[in-house]
């Protein structure tokens, strides 16, 4: 079993159950999925660039993405509808808590000057959304085979219904919150 999974059952679970008195170990929020999306904007003009962000989202998630199209043409942009502009994956389970643990223990401490993650980018309704700015963070990207640095999106779904419950479930999955 993932550490972070145990750590989910034996500590987060109890911690939270005895703050929000719930009655049944149901009631307490969990991980759904996390999401993590990577947006090519310049890929209207060089197809090659989906491909080498694809490849790179492949190897940080361990599972192959989904091309994301367009949904309505923007003439501003050059963008056509139907067109491919980027790419996501959703992870679910044993490949989500292997990625969580992953991003808080080797990812994040490789940022430069990082002193936590923004404890207000909640959404309301219990999500999380963070923003990296380049996937050289990630161990598993050689810097020499990037095309061009990209960041990327990572949206954690949980079942809580408010943000305070939600941000004490990742707190206690360990991610490193701003003071």
């Amino acid at each position: 079993m993932n550490r972070l999974k145990e750590k989910y059952l034996n500590e987060v679970v109890p911690s939270l159950q005895e703050k929000y008195n719930y009655k049944s170990i149901m009631e307490v929020p969990k991980l759904e999925k996390v999401v993590i999306n990577m947006g090519v904007g310049d890929a209207t003009t060089n197809s090659k660039l989906i491909e080498a962000a694809c490849n790179d989202l492949a190897k940080i998630a361990g599972q192959k993405p989904v091309v994301t199209k367009a949904k309505k043409s923007i003439a501003g942009f050059k963008v056509r509808e139907g067109q491919a502009i980027g790419c996501k994956v959703t992870l679910r389970g044993e490949n989500m808590y292997n990625f969580i643990d992953k991003l808080i223990s080797i990812a994040l401490p490789r940022v430069r000057d990082f002193r936590g993650v923004n404890p207000k980018a909640f959404d309301g309704r219990g999500n999380y959304t963070m923003g990296i700015k380049e996937q050289l963070i990630f161990a598993e990207i050689d810097f020499d085979d990037v095309v061009k640095v990209r960041g990327m999106d990572i949206v954690f779904v949980t079942t809580a219904k408010t943000n305070e419950e939600s941000f004490d479930l990742l707190n206690g999955l360990g991610i490193p919150f701003r003071k």
